[in-house]
Protein backbone atom coordinates (compact mmCIF):
# COMPACT_ATOMS: atom_id res chain seq x y z
CA UNK A 1 0.00 0.00 0.00
CA UNK A 2 1.75 3.39 -0.94
CA UNK A 3 1.11 5.75 1.64
CA UNK A 4 1.90 9.21 -0.07
CA UNK A 5 -1.44 10.20 -0.73
CA UNK A 6 -2.19 10.03 3.62
CA UNK A 7 1.42 12.00 3.31
CA UNK A 8 0.22 14.75 0.94
CA UNK A 9 -2.90 14.84 2.74
CA UNK A 10 -1.71 15.91 6.64
CA UNK A 11 0.67 18.46 4.56
CA UNK A 12 -2.64 19.85 2.63
CA UNK A 13 -4.59 19.63 6.47
CA UNK A 14 -1.22 21.28 8.25
CA UNK A 15 -1.22 24.37 5.67
CA UNK A 16 -4.96 24.46 6.28
CA UNK A 17 -4.44 24.69 10.05
CA UNK A 18 -1.80 26.99 9.35
CA UNK A 19 -4.04 29.61 7.64
CA UNK A 20 -6.83 29.45 10.09
CA UNK A 21 -4.26 29.81 12.77
CA UNK A 22 -2.72 33.04 10.87
CA UNK A 23 -6.40 34.41 10.42
CA UNK A 24 -7.06 34.01 14.08
CA UNK A 25 -4.57 35.95 14.79
CA UNK A 26 -5.08 38.59 12.56
CA UNK A 27 -8.96 39.15 14.20
CA UNK A 28 -11.37 36.45 14.27
CA UNK A 29 -14.30 39.05 13.61
CA UNK A 30 -12.03 40.56 10.84
CA UNK A 31 -11.80 37.38 9.06
CA UNK A 32 -14.76 35.71 10.17
CA UNK A 33 -16.07 34.78 6.29
CA UNK A 34 -12.69 33.38 5.33
CA UNK A 35 -12.49 32.10 8.78
CA UNK A 36 -15.88 29.98 8.61
CA UNK A 37 -14.82 29.32 4.54
CA UNK A 38 -11.72 27.84 5.78
CA UNK A 39 -13.25 25.54 8.39
CA UNK A 40 -15.86 23.98 5.68
CA UNK A 41 -12.41 23.70 3.89
CA UNK A 42 -10.73 21.94 5.95
CA UNK A 43 -13.43 19.92 7.11
CA UNK A 44 -13.98 18.23 3.59
CA UNK A 45 -10.63 17.81 3.65
CA UNK A 46 -10.14 15.59 6.65
CA UNK A 47 -13.30 13.94 6.00
CA UNK A 48 -11.66 12.62 3.03
CA UNK A 49 -8.68 11.78 4.87
CA UNK A 50 -10.40 9.92 7.54
CA UNK A 51 -12.92 8.15 5.13
CA UNK A 52 -9.77 6.23 3.29
CA UNK A 53 -8.16 5.37 6.37
CA UNK A 54 -11.15 3.69 7.52
CA UNK A 55 -12.08 1.76 4.15
CA UNK A 56 -8.55 1.21 2.84
CA UNK A 57 -5.44 1.45 5.13
CA UNK A 58 -7.09 0.03 8.56
CA UNK A 59 -8.47 -2.97 6.37
CA UNK A 60 -5.06 -3.72 4.58
CA UNK A 61 -3.24 -3.12 8.10
CA UNK A 62 -5.87 -6.03 9.25
CA UNK A 63 -4.94 -8.19 6.55
CA UNK A 64 -1.21 -8.09 7.13
CA UNK A 65 0.82 -11.13 8.11
CA UNK A 66 2.33 -8.83 10.88
CA UNK A 67 0.48 -8.69 13.90
CA UNK A 68 2.22 -6.07 15.72
CA UNK A 69 1.41 -3.33 12.76
CA UNK A 70 -2.20 -4.74 12.64
CA UNK A 71 -2.47 -4.35 16.63
CA UNK A 72 -0.62 -0.78 15.64
CA UNK A 73 -3.39 -0.24 13.04
CA UNK A 74 -5.89 -0.82 15.54
CA UNK A 75 -4.79 1.26 18.21
CA UNK A 76 -4.47 4.61 16.21
CA UNK A 77 -8.20 3.82 14.74
CA UNK A 78 -9.35 3.49 17.84
CA UNK A 79 -7.48 6.50 19.15
CA UNK A 80 -8.79 8.47 16.46
CA UNK A 81 -12.57 8.26 17.06
CA UNK A 82 -12.48 11.22 19.77
CA UNK A 83 -10.20 13.45 17.93
CA UNK A 84 -12.53 12.94 14.76
CA UNK A 85 -15.59 13.46 17.20
CA UNK A 86 -14.32 16.66 18.86
CA UNK A 87 -13.28 18.06 15.18
CA UNK A 88 -16.90 17.42 13.50
CA UNK A 89 -18.73 18.95 16.69
CA UNK A 90 -15.89 21.59 16.36
CA UNK A 91 -16.76 22.16 12.45
CA UNK A 92 -20.46 22.03 12.79
CA UNK A 93 -20.31 24.64 15.55
CA UNK A 94 -18.00 27.06 13.43
CA UNK A 95 -18.66 26.81 9.79
CA UNK A 96 -20.71 30.55 9.46
CA UNK A 97 -19.16 33.65 10.13
CA UNK A 98 -22.32 34.78 12.55
CA UNK A 99 -21.43 31.99 14.60
CA UNK A 100 -17.54 32.99 14.96
CA UNK A 101 -18.25 36.62 15.27
CA UNK A 102 -21.12 35.89 18.32
CA UNK A 103 -18.54 34.14 20.46
CA UNK A 104 -14.67 35.12 19.46
CA UNK A 105 -13.35 33.37 22.98
CA UNK A 106 -15.53 30.53 22.07
CA UNK A 107 -13.79 29.31 18.69
CA UNK A 108 -10.68 30.31 19.94
CA UNK A 109 -10.87 28.05 23.03
CA UNK A 110 -12.44 25.55 20.82
CA UNK A 111 -9.84 26.45 18.14
CA UNK A 112 -6.74 26.10 20.13
CA UNK A 113 -7.95 22.95 21.96
CA UNK A 114 -9.03 20.55 18.95
CA UNK A 115 -6.74 22.18 16.26
CA UNK A 116 -3.79 21.08 18.21
CA UNK A 117 -5.03 17.79 19.08
CA UNK A 118 -5.91 17.20 14.86
CA UNK A 119 -2.27 18.33 14.60
CA UNK A 120 -0.80 16.56 17.24
CA UNK A 121 -2.10 13.48 15.95
CA UNK A 122 -1.03 13.88 12.79
CA UNK A 123 2.38 14.13 13.66
CA UNK A 124 2.82 11.17 15.67
CA UNK A 125 1.30 9.53 12.44
CA UNK A 126 4.09 11.07 10.41
CA UNK A 127 6.80 10.02 12.97
CA UNK A 128 5.46 6.66 14.56
CA UNK A 129 2.89 5.53 12.45
CA UNK A 130 3.54 5.75 8.76
CA UNK A 131 7.37 4.75 9.13
CA UNK A 132 6.37 1.56 10.97
CA UNK A 133 3.91 0.76 8.19
CA UNK A 134 6.59 1.65 5.45
CA UNK A 135 9.22 -0.80 7.40
CA UNK A 136 7.17 -3.32 6.90
CA UNK A 137 6.52 -3.09 3.27
CA UNK A 138 10.47 -2.68 2.59
CA UNK A 139 10.59 -6.09 4.91
CA UNK A 140 7.74 -8.05 2.85
CA UNK A 141 9.05 -6.80 -0.57
CA UNK A 142 12.58 -7.79 0.27
CA UNK A 143 11.20 -11.73 1.45
CA UNK A 144 11.98 -14.13 -1.71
Amino acid sequence: MNIDKFKHQHLDILARIDHLRTLTRAGVIANAGALAQGIVAISAVIKLHLSVEDQALYPALQRSDDAGLARLGQRFQHDMGPIAAAFDAFARRWNTAARLCADEAGFRRDANDVLRRVYERMKHEDRDFYPRIEAAQETAAAQP
